[in-house]
């Protein structure tokens, strides 16, 4: 029987991912969704990781699909504002 819900390790390599690229993709909000199983674990189901395949399905490398989560513009990787340029 498969395990209904996986943890960070199992979940990044069942979607092809390190766990390290994993958890930057849920700290930005850019990944599949995850369900809290104390202070600090989570864990993803494993429907919620087959949808997250799904919505990354493309029909060519110039459909850009539907953004599911909004960007952040104005922000640097950091989080910080850039500054304005001074003359």
């Amino acid at each position: 029987m498969q395990p209904r819900i996986l943890r960070t390790p199992d979940a990044a390599h069942y979607l092809g991912l390190t766990a390290s690229t994993l958890e930057k993709m849920r700290l930005s909000g850019r990944g599949p969704r995850f369900v809290r199983l104390g202070s600090r674990a989570v864990g993803y189901a494993i429907g919620d990781l087959d949808s997250f395949i799904d919505a990354g399905r493309r029909d060519s490398t110039s459909d850009p699909g539907t953004l599911s989560t909004p960007h952040r513009h104005g922000s640097t990787r950091r989080g910080r504002t850039p500054k304005a340029p001074t003359s």
